[in-house]
């Protein structure tokens, strides 16, 4: 063996091996110990680029079958401490962390903050290495950030869209690249094939639960009603919108006679409130509010208050999303109702990312959380006291 390496030169041990012939010069005959030489070489180097690159765990798996395989047909000791190094090679890559990029809209709610800690803290328990990036409301840095990550060769990305349209071209470039999208508690118009799963909570139902609360509350009694939306063209304000009329649907006292967006903040939603309250005489023509998120709902709050209303008596609030300072609002008797929208998307995300990459089990494409009204009589003190150290 030591000639026939010498024959090549100053090549590395591997390239040495690799290249040994299989055959006799002489008779043509197979040389088997030879050709276990090169197997044994091959397998090594391949687990080693295998170690370097961290492929998918189902392609590993594959692969380190076939090592042990190998392992137990070869007789020669050296060989047989090849194979164990091979083993070993692969084994190091399968045991690094799965690398996760998140595309986070931004920061402009308290629920979407706790969103973000929640990820983060799911991440961390599941030894999963998150890469991630704030998009700061704009689609432009979000798409930016997956063509990074995509770049980077992640294991899979979660991506909450700020909009619902606009992906095609960038997912695409994903699904090219073999990493799983998966989406968090916001829809894309796009092909389902350009996604794992989508992981949130049925929009349509969570701004129907809002207006069959408010319906009932209201009863036959005649209601105007302002609605702060969220950001345009994003599905949780098209879907919430939607919801909220299909329950109004047949009750004519019900009237929604001002709408406009807040953008999913505070400061938006105190904004545009001030202008419903000064083309509605100062407030006196409107009866009740309906916030896409509670954050909205908070900065109209203060609108009200500052206008000389008592939030929550003269004019009724329902929201959504369940944050822990609407709860105190609640507590406080200046808002009524609001339906959770859960922030912990991370968990059945990462739930369906671990079983794809253990054996390419494909989740459903749409992973439903809980949407549950809570209203003044469900101790709001208490469930602010249980949520505010979440990251709200």
């Amino acid at each position: 063996m030591s000639r026939a390496i010498s024959k090549v030169g100053t090549t590395s041990l591997f390239d040495s091996l690799v290249s040994l012939p299989c055959r006799n010069r002489y008779n043509g005959q197979q040389n088997h110990h030879l050709k276990g030489w090169r197997i044994a070489a091959i397998l090594l180097r391949t687990a080693m680029e295998l170690a370097a690159r961290r492929p998918r765990r189902g392609r590993r798996d594959q692969i380190a079958k076939r090592l042990v395989t190998k392992f137990y047909r070869e007789e020669n000791m050296l060989k047989t401490l090849m194979m164990t190094a091979a083993v070993v090679a692969l084994g190091t890559a399968s045991a690094g962390a799965e690398t996760v990029g998140f595309s986070q809209i931004g920061s402009e709610s308290g629920w979407r903050a706790a969103e973000t800690t929640l990820t983060r803290q799911q991440a961390e328990e599941r030894g999963i290495d998150l890469k991630f990036s704030d998009a700061q409301q704009k689609q432009e840095n979000q798409i930016a950030a997956i063509r990074s990550f995509v770049a980077q060769g992640v294991d899979a990305i979660l991506i909450a869209p700020v909009v619902a349209t606009g992906w095609d071209s960038v997912l695409e470039e994903a699904k090219e690249a073999e990493i799983p999208v998966v989406l968090l508690d916001r829809q894309i118009d796009g092909s389902d094939d350009l996604y794992l799963t989508a992981v949130g909570s049925d929009l349509v139902h969570e701004g129907s639960v809002a207006g069959e609360w408010l319906a009932n509350e209201v009863g036959d009694g005649e209601c105007r009603i302002v609605e702060l939306q969220g950001t345009t063209g994003s599905s949780p304000a098209i879907d919430r919108a939607n919801g909220f009329r299909k329950a109004l649907e047949g009750k004519d006292n019900l009237e929604i006679v001002r709408s406009q967006t807040g953008d999913f903040t505070r400061s938006g939603g105190k904004e545009v409130m001030e202008s419903f309250l000064q083309a509605e005489n100062g407030g006196s023509g409107i009866c009740a509010l309906y916030a896409h998120n509670d954050d909205m709902a908070l900065g109209a709050i203060q609108a009200i208050k500052e206008a000389g209303l008592n939030p929550g008596t003269d004019i009724k609030i329902v929201a959504i999303d369940a944050v822990p300072d609407y709860f105190q609002a609640m507590a406080n008797g200046e808002a009524n109702a609001t339906v959770e929208l859960t922030p912990n998307m991370a968990g059945p995300a990462f739930d369906a990312l671990e079983k794809y990459w253990a054996d390419g089990t494909a989740p459903e494409k749409f992973i439903q959380t809980e949407s549950k009204l809570y209203t003044q009589s469900d101790d709001p003190q208490g469930e602010y006291e249980a949520r505010k150290d979440l990251g709200y």
